[in-house]
């Protein structure tokens, strides 16, 4: 019998190495090959193969109909977003093939669609892809091979959407016993709504608190995964990070000038699937004593592709720098001039500016060190200038408007 030849029968994609396996995207080709090795001379009928993606939710709800009559309602709703069938073998007269013994292999390869859904595995749902393979024979039950593949919809944060600073501010009364105890407000901004995991969040907040007890800030970055069927929708929320403040005294105020909030491996923004959604924001909130909390929360997308050090985020650094001067960080004295400096002269008048710590208004890591050669559209001042912006200092000869990178 087939069942009792076949020694082997995979299926194999093009790119995987050990441990690790090949990841898709949306337009991309997936390519590989059925492998399948008789122990003996077999019949065959046919080889087929099928690719599938499938977007699926399912949960069930608690009903009550009376005191006596309780019942379950199930919610469920699937959506294909990958779909295409081949056939790898087939015999050219007759109902069946004789494969001699031995190793045989039979190569596939199929277009993904323009535009997909990342991979995820959730509690009330989830997204997979996966190739199937079935060999078929006369008298013998179908033998069948699975793969399952990954695919990571892209998502790029250099747009401007993503890039615009996110901010908000909310102020509550903190009762107690249907009596006032004075007004707390929070106030909190960030640079921009587009991050990668494993950057830092800078959150800049001011608390003040009116009240007469202590009051302790705190932010977090929440995943929402929202599942949505025949109408009606399923939400389950986690804290994927978080940070604690210093409690503030009564009739006190504090500032944050951005604390640190480092987003962990978590997957991608899923926004455009009709069935499910992974959402994630940044909830800044103030645990008042006696009284609900004071919760604000700002809009995140955690994206795939990373900010470009040049290019987008260039255009940007304006912006930045007026996000910094509306929190009050790039108003402060300037430091005395620093002594002349004598350049050799060099043809054509290039100059080279020194290494300076940029990674912090980049966004680059802390290990990136920068250094450019400019060609100066204007005269260099005679003297160089210390310029501080909160605990970000930049030692330079020029504004950035004076100079443009070589390339």
């Amino acid at each position: 019998m087939l069942f009792d030849k076949v020694k082997a029968f995979v299926v194999q994609l093009d790119g995987a190495s050990a441990g690790a396996e090949p990841v898709f995207s949306g337009g991309q080709a997936v390519a590989g090959r059925v492998l399948l090795e008789l122990a003996g001379p077999a019949r065959v009928g046919a080889l087929k193969l099928r690719a599938r993606g499938r977007a699926h939710v399912h949960w069930t709800e608690s009903r009550s109909a009376g005191s006596s009559t309780a019942y379950t309602q199930s919610y469920s709703e699937r959506v294909e977003v990958v779909s295409h069938r081949a056939t790898l073998l087939a015999p050219d007269t007759g109902e069946t093939t004789t494969l001699p013994a031995g190793r045989h292999e039979f190569p596939f390869s199929f277009q993904l669609p323009p535009t997909l859904v990342t991979s995820f595995e959730g509690k009330h749902g989830s997204v997979r892809y996966c190739i199937k393979a079935t060999l078929h024979r006369p008298w013998v039950p179908a033998r069948r091979a699975r793969k399952v593949f990954t695919v990571i919809e892209p998502v790029d944060i250099n747009t401007p959407a993503l890039l615009a600073p996110q901010a908000g501010a909310l102020e509550k009364v903190a009762r107690s016993w249907y009596s006032n105890r004075g007004l707390v407000s929070l106030s909190a901004k960030i640079d921009r709504k587009g991050y990668t995991p494993g950057e830092v969040i800078p959150v800049f907040a001011e608390i003040d608190n009116g009240s007469t007890r202590p009051v302790l800030p705190r932010a977090a970055v929440v995943q929402t995964q929202t599942f949505m069927a025949r109408g009606a929708r399923k939400q389950k929320r986690a804290v994927v990070a978080s940070l604690a403040g210093e409690p503030v005294g009564p009739g006190r105020r504090a500032l944050w000038q951005g604390r640190a909030l480092r987003i962990p491996p978590v997957g991608p923004s899923i926004l455009h699937c009709r069935v499910l959604h992974v959402d994630y924001s940044l909830k800044v909130c103030v645990d008042i004593p006696g009284t609900s909390k004071l919760l604000l929360e700002l809009p995140l997308v955690i994206g795939t592709i990373p900010l470009h050090p040049f290019g987008s985020r260039s255009s940007s650094v304006g912006s930045h720098a007026s996000f910094l001067l509306d929190w009050g960080l790039g108003a402060l004295p300037e430091r005395p001039e620093g002594p002349p400096q004598t350049l050799s002269p060099q043809p054509q008048n290039w100059h080279k500016l020194a290494p300076c710590s940029l990674s912090p208004i980049l966004g680059l890591p802390s290990s990136t060190s920068l250094t450019h050669s400019v060609s100066h559209l204007q005269p260099l001042p005679s003297t160089q200038r210390w310029w501080q912006t909160g605990r970000w200092q930049l030692w330079g000869r020029a504004p950035f408007h004076h100079c443009r990178t070589l390339t």
